[in-house]
Formats: structure tokens, C-alpha cells, sequence
């Protein structure tokens, strides 16, 4: 299938309910007042955003008249926590009997945890994120990397619930009046192979407007010589597409019904964002409180400072003495002083706030311990760790079995690639790349060192499988030569053996 036509809507109309839901989480994410009012106020006018604090309408259009426009970051929270739990500690790649391609991947790791990670956090927002297999000589010489686009910045096609394709768009600078936008098609050639195609539309905010040449601007220059007549790049053409759709986590639930959507992942926000409204009105309600309760006093005019001919009259919210009200003098001569202070509810507001981020973590599937909440004092086992948030790693479990199916597919069509064009590593028929992810809470090493005492004297495990309790980040050849060196330190000497140096 070829790039769209000239003229066709962008955003495409079949993702419009996806759209905007997705810059609804969007807004959520970036957390700031100026992003959730957008997401709010620019949509098509329900029961649910007429109610919603950030949906409110207001008759003033100055910034300093709305003071409680305050945001509690708990989506930026929850995200980060989600890749957190995941990508703490880097996964491993592993591939049997294939040294040279296991080198290829421990190169990789670093690299690729940084950016699975940064994926996984944005991912948890979206409901999902793609990674892509990239190679550019000029930039990386030695073979291929990977690059991450958002959810919110792509046209998925599923097919019994498998990406066969998709496009991604990039707005690029642009005159004014005009909105120039980069796409990037990856799709599978007749033979099976991915194919990547690329074109520049210069069209409106809605309009893709009509097709231009890839020279035409200097973000897509470099594509112009590396492209056919139909934009397909003309290199790294190997079996698969180049690029891996990552669900959140799954089912989805909001679009089961829809024939795109119900292929997509599930935000970790999906289904929290009146809790989320809520708990930011609920804060807003508390700095209301303590800004009408600072203390004031009333006096009557004759008592403050003029600010002189012509200069008007002014109020400021932090003045301890201001001239509301015009008291006349008594016939006493006694000055008119009238105290001013409102009560701040606190404790009522704190229990509000407490029970509403305790029903978004619950929703949003996880423990409250996971983000400081619960005891503090004495130090506690991974163990006890993991029985006080186990519903922060149910969460992480099942995400992980995601992340390995997919991380494991990135993989090998990256090694692909990296043959394909940089002479690198191939794997033989039938190899597969096995992602495994740490446990993102260890015992501490006394811990460790305890358990593997209590191993040797219940005769229960060899060196090689203490080794690895006491250790478990260690390779295979690391494990077999520590063995080895404790194998030697408890030899018993041979007591007929004649003394060193002896002849």
C-alpha cells in the first residue's frame, strides 16, 4: 500500500475518538495547567467535561484571577514507576550457541535499556509505544540502534490482532499558514521483507495536504538519494518489518469494540482521570482555604496610605492592612479595627486527598507502598518487600511478559539489519533472542550470603547453585570460575605429596 493520497484528513478520521483520548493522557502526562486546560477546553462539550475541574469554564480570561490552577503530578508519578519496575536494572539478552552475536547484543544493552525505558515511561501514559529498528552511517557506522515513537504520533494496522503496518508523522518547521509533516510507512513487501517508505506533504492543521519532494526540506533531505521512485528506502530490506508495537499492559478496555483500538494497550491512566480531576480540585480546594485564611485586619480608609493623585486604587492579596470597607469614625475617636481570619480545614482536605490517591494507585494497579506510602524504620527482605506491594508486581509481571515477547522481535530483526548491511552477526535458523528482565528488589548481601550458608549445611545445593543465589546478576563463566577458585581454596592437601621445591 502506498503513502496517502493528496488531500486526505490527518489526524485520519477513523483514530479521531483515539486522538483525542490519546492528548487527553497527553495533557496528564506533561502535567501543567496549560496542557490540561487545552485537553479539556478544545473538546466537543459533554455532561463529563462541563463537570470536570480542568473543563470548567470561567467568565475571566486573566492567568492571575485563577490561582487554583494547581496540579498533582500523580500521572507523571505513576508512569515513571511503571518503567521503574521494569527497566530498574537492565534486562538481559541471551542467545544459545552464538558467540558472536551474544558479543553483538552485550554491546547493545546499554544502549537499548536506555531507550526501552524512556519508552516504557511515555508507553505507560499512551497505552503503548513503537520501536523501531534505525541505521544512519553518518551517525553510527557500526551497525544499527534503536528509536522510539510515541502512540499519539502513529497509524497502526492490525490484522487478527498483529501489526502488518503502520505510519508515523512527524510536524516539521514550517511558514506560517502552513504545516509541513514528514511521514514514515513501514509495511511488508510481497516477499515478507519490511519496507519503509517516506514522504513530505505540505498541508493544514486538519489536511495532509499535497505531496512535495523529499529535497524540498533539509529535515528530510538526507532521505531523497536513499529512496525509489515510490519513497521506499531501497536498502535493509530483510524479513520483517522493522518496527514492534508494545501494549502497556492488555486487555484494552475502552475501545474493545473499536477496529483499531482494541489492538492498542491500556494506559496506566485509563479510567482515573475524574479521580485525577478530583484530587487536583480537592488540593486547589486546600490552598483556597490557606489563601483566605491568612489573617487580616479591616480598617477604614482614613487610616492606610494614599497612592497619591491619580494613581488609583489597588489590591494586594498579601497585605495585612487594606481598606475594603468605608467605616465612619466613632464619636468616641476610637479607631474602627475589625480581625479577619478564616478557618483552614486541613485535616478534612488531607483525608480526601489521602483516600483519592490510594483509589487511583488501587485502579491504576499499584500497591501504595511502591510510592513511599506505608511504615518507615527498621529495613526489610525483598521478600517482605514483595509481599507489602504485591499488586505493584502482579502489574510488573504481566507487563513483563510483554516486554520480552516484543523486546525479543526488536532484537532479531535488529541483528538482521546489522548482516544485512553492516556484515554483522547472523543468527541460524530457529535462534531465538531470550529477553529476561531482574528482579527489581534484591536482598541485601548478608541476606544472600545467609541463605547460601543455610544451602551447604543442608547439603541441599552445589557451589556453582550457592554461587549463583549469592550472586545472581553473574554469567555462566563468571559462576564457573568462582566455583573453581572455592573448589581450589578447599582443597585438602595431599599429605604423601613431597613439600614445594622438594625434588
Amino acid at each position: 500500500m502506498p503513502l496517502p493520497a493528496n488531500g486526505t484528513a490527518w489526524p485520519p478520521k477513523d483514530l479521531a475518538t483515539i486522538t483525542t483520548t490519546l492528548a487527553e493522557w497527553s495533557a496528564w502526562f506533561e502535567g501543567t495547567a496549560a496542557a490540561l486546560t487545552k485537553a479539556y477546553l478544545n473538546v466537543a462539550t459533554t455532561t463529563t467535561t462541563k463537570r470536570s475541574w480542568w473543563g470548567r469554564t470561567t467568565t475571566s480570561t486573566s492567568t492571575a484571577e485563577r490561582p487554583d490552577q494547581l496540579h498533582v503530578p500523580i500521572a507523571a508519578d505513576l508512569c515513571r514507576a511503571s518503567a521503574d519496575l521494569l527497566y530498574a536494572e537492565p534486562p538481559t539478552f541471551k542467545i544459545d550457541g552464538n558467540e558472536e552475536a551474544q558479543a553483538r547484543l552485550d554491546d547493545l544493552r546499554e544502549d537499548a535499556h536506555q531507550v526501552l525505558a524512556s519508552g516504557a515511561e511515555v508507553g505507560a501514559a499512551l497505552g503503548g509505544r513503537f520501536h523501531r529498528v534505525t541505521w544512519d552511517r553518518a551517525l553510527e557506522p557500526d551497525g544499527a540502534f534503536l528509536t522510539t515513537v510515541d502512540a499519539d504520533s502513529a497509524a497502526p494496522e492490525f490484522r487478527w490482532g498483529r501489526l502488518v503496518a503502520v505510519t508515523f508523522w512527524h510536524v516539521l518547521p514550517s511558514p506560517a499558514g502552513s504545516v509541513i509533516r514528514h511521514l514514515e510507512r513501514h509495511e511488508l513487501d510481497r516477499d515478507g521483507n519490511g519496507l519503509i517508505l517516506h514522504g513530505l506533504y505540505d498541508g493544514t492543521a486538519n489536511d495532509l495536504g499535497h505531496a512535495v519532494p523529499l529535497a524540498d526540506h533539509p529535515a528530510t533531505a538526507g532521505l531523497a538519494t536513499a529512496v525509489d521512485e515510490t519513497g521506499a528506502i531501497i536498502e535493509g530490506r530483510t524479513p520483517g518489518l522493522c518496527v514492534v508495537y508494545v501494549p502497556n499492559q492488555t486487555p484494552q478496555r475502552r475501545w474493545r469494540k473499536d477496529p483499531v483500538g482494541r489492538n492498542l494497550g491500556r494506559s496506566d491512566l485509563d479510567g482515573v482521570e475524574p479521580l485525577m480531576d478530583a484530587l487536583d480540585e480537592a488540593y486547589g480546594s486546600l490552598m483556597r482555604d490557606v489563601r483566605l485564611g491568612k489573617g487580616r485586619i479591616i480598617v477604614p480608609a482614613f487610616m492606610l496610605q494614599d497612592n497619591g493623585p491619580g494613581k488609583g486604587a489597588s489590591f494586594d492579596l498579601d497585605r495585612e492592612v487594606y481598606d475594603s470597607l468605608n467605616i465612619p469614625m466613632p464619636e468616641d475617636g476610637t479607631p474602627p479595627i475589625v480581625a479577619q481570619q478564616f478557618q483552614i480545614r486541613v485535616t478534612e482536605h488531607l483525608e480526601l486527598i489521602t483516600d483519592l490517591i490510594g483509589r487511583i494507585l488501587t485502579t491504576s494497579g499499584y500497591s501504595a507502598q511502591t510510592f513511599g506510602a506505608g511504615p518507615d524504620g527498621a529495613a526489610i527482605t525483598a521478600t517482605e518487600v514483595q509481599a507489602r506491594e504485591r499488586r505493584s508486581f502482579l502489574t510488573r509481571a504481566r507487563k513483563a511478559r510483554i516486554e520480552e515477547r516484543a523486546v525479543s522481535r526488536l532484537l532479531t530483526k535488529l541483528l538482521s539489519i546489522d548482516q544485512a548491511l553492516f556484515n554483522g552477526p547472523a543468527l541460524v535458523d530457529g535462534q531465538r533472542i531470550a529477553v529476561e528482565f531482574g528482579d527489581s528488589v534484591q536482598d541485601s548481601l548478608l541476606t544472600l550470603a545467609q541463605t547460601a550458608q543455610a544451602m551447604a549445611n543442608a547439603r541441599a545445593a552445589s557451589i556453582a547453585e550457592r554461587v549463583r543465589t549469592l550472586h545472581p546478576d553473574w554469567t555462566d563463566e563468571q559462576v564457573e570460575k568462582e566455583v573453581d577458585a572455592i573448589s581450589q581454596e578447599d582443597a585438602v592437601a595431599d599429605p604423601f605429596a613431597p613439600p614445594p621445591g622438594a625434588e
